[in-house]
């Protein structure tokens, strides 16, 4: 009897343990939008935050200048951003989609920051003196996305691709810049990223991960600047994360 009682108690503690899991099954199992990959052109709303900042390279006057005038160290510090896109999606085959954005707003504020031994006061410098480089970049990248078979109401996927920018805030032109960098309007890179699609009954959530690697040389190098003409080239680094509704 005490066999059969313990055996019924076991059986009702495996029971409760699955039950769970048996019910969170079959609600995944509602197929959401069944429809949706198979549509030749998608269009999604995307938003996103990135942390950017420049990869650059000393110029040889780096090592060159008179200990009165001199900065001894030059760091690009991480800043935090917005993007703002439409999507546009365009369907080639089950696994494989071609990206491109045709309307990609990107507002970052990139920090170099520069120790000066002998800082000139007057001028409002410090030992460890900071110049910022705000930009409103539009961009239009192009990508590559693979993806692999839909698991009920979730897919992942991975990106590579390339994009052309062009920052409506470069100062490039700027006659006054004794105290500035000045960086061009055109760049151009790589984008490598890794996202998941949730399927929604009324739309689809897509998180997304995002590296992007500037390959042109944003430096407008000028002689007669102490804090451009300390540095030779420069490149654009962003990681972002995003999300995108469809």
């Amino acid at each position: 009897m005490q066999y059969l009682l313990r055996r019924k108690i076991i059986n009702t503690g495996i029971a409760l343990l699955f039950f769970p899991m048996i019910g969170f099954t079959q609600i995944r199992e509602k197929y959401n939008q069944p429809d949706h990959d198979d549509k030749k052109i998608r269009f999604g709303i995307h938003l996103g935050t990135n942390r950017a900042h420049f990869a650059f390279t000393h110029h040889p006057q780096f090592l060159q200048q008179s200990p009165f005038d001199s900065i001894t160290v030059i760091e690009s510090l991480n800043s935090t951003g917005i993007n703002l896109a439409w999507l546009v999606n365009i369907r080639l085959n089950e696994h494989f989609d071609l990206r491109t954005y045709p309307v990609n707003l990107t507002f970052t504020e990139k920090n170099f920051e520069y120790n000066l031994p002998y800082p000139d006061r007057p001028a409002g410098e410090d030992f460890v003196t900071s110049k910022k480089v705000q930009s409103i970049s539009l961009s239009i990248p192009v990508q590559i996305k693979f993806s692999s078979d839909r698991i009920n109401n979730f897919k992942v996927y991975m990106i590579g691709g390339g994009r052309a920018e062009y920052d409506l805030a470069s100062n490039a032109g700027a006659k006054k810049a004794e105290d500035k960098i000045k960086l061009k309007r055109l760049d151009y890179g790589v984008e490598a990223g890794l996202g998941f699609h949730f399927y929604f009954p009324m739309f689809v959530l897509t998180p997304e991960v995002k590296m992007g690697w500037g390959i042109g040389n944003l430096h407008s190098r000028d002689e007669s600047l102490k804090y451009s003409k300390v540095i030779d080239k420069i490149n654009s680094r962003m990681i972002s994360f995003s999300l995108t509704v469809e």
